[in-house]
């Protein structure tokens, strides 16, 4: 018989050290406007509000400086790279992180890098220093006819690598909105040592009332570990109507907070010891038949 230790190509990683005791997560289901400047200074109030609740971790929504729209992302991108004025959105999460000492999942802006865009989410520790950038990997191209139809591959170049990060408060994996669909990209987190996986997202009416909770719980409980997500708030006037509903959810596939559709942040515990709790309740790891099928972690 198989070990589970031929499940994954290579194998799993151990779990990082846990951080002591709980902390506070904050998720910001911000309202979103045309106006950027209006938008970035929106945003600083919320991670400063929640700051001032205690949150060591704040998340923002996808797409959190201008509007959702093929062709808005050329008019709001900015050259993360190159900082400062090139980039408002990311300068004024970095000054944030630094001045309050929390770690920022900064929801994702459009990103311009020489030619191409990205839908990018940037990972600020509490130095205020960028540790890491995801480029969104899947990109949202789906047609529901009569219902919803869009295509980000018009203006948007996807990404070409998981991004899992070192913080002050834990592992974290990192997807965009889509990737949310794609499990084995939360497989290959939990098996680099994810506590947690971030996804900043705004779905839609069509697909948000069926798929919006249950893919969350979804990756939560197939992979033992937490799963927080963050959407703008529904605007009824805008072209693309997000469904809201950010939600942090347990390791057991538990709800451990969530909201409505209107702008709120909710502010709520994370408690690492228990993904060791049910782990050993669902010896899961231990339980894959590597002699029938196994996860390949290409970048690994």
């Amino acid at each position: 018989a198989s070990t589970y230790k031929d499940a994954r190509t290579p194998p799993a990683l151990p779990l990082p050290p846990v951080p002591e005791g709980k902390f506070k997560i904050a998720l910001c289901q911000l309202s979103v406007t045309e106006n950027k400047e209006r938008n970035i200074g929106h945003a600083r109030e919320a991670i400063e509000a929640a700051a001032d609740k205690g949150a060591k971790l704040v998340v923002l929504p996808e797409i959190w400086n201008g509007p959702y729209s093929n062709e808005s992302f050329p008019i709001y991108a900015e050259d993360i790279d190159a900082g400062g004025n090139a980039s408002p959105s990311s300068s004024m999460l970095s000054e944030v992180a630094r001045s309050r000492g929390i770690t920022i999942v900064g929801g994702s802006i459009p990103e311009r890098s020489g030619d191409h865009l990205y839908n990018t989410c940037c990972i600020f520790g509490k130095d205020g220093e960028l540790k890491a950038k995801h480029r969104k990997i899947h990109l949202f191209d789906i047609d529901i006819p009569g219902k919803i139809t869009f295509k980000e591959s018009k203006t948007l170049t996807a990404g070409e690598s998981p991004t899992i990060v070192d913080t002050d408060v834990g592992r974290i994996g990192i997807g965009i909105c889509y990737d949310i669909r794609f499990q084995e990209l939360a497989m290959l987190y939990a098996a680099r040592g994810a506590h947690l996986i971030c996804y900043p997202g705004a779905f839609n009416m069509t697909t948000g009332p069926l798929h919006w909770e249950l893919l969350q719980r979804a990756r939560a409980v197939d992979n033992q570990l937490y799963v927080a997500t963050c959407s703008p708030a529904r605007d009824t006037s805008a072209g693309y109507i997000a469904w809201g509903h950010s939600t942090l959810v347990g390791p057991f596939g538990e709800i451990v907070a969530t909201t409505e559709q209107e702008e709120a942040t909710i502010i709520a515990d994370i408690d690492y010891s228990q993904i060791e709790q049910r782990r050993m309740n669902l010896p899961l790891e231990k339980q894959r038949r590597g002699d029938l099928y196994q996860l390949v972690d290409v970048c690994r």
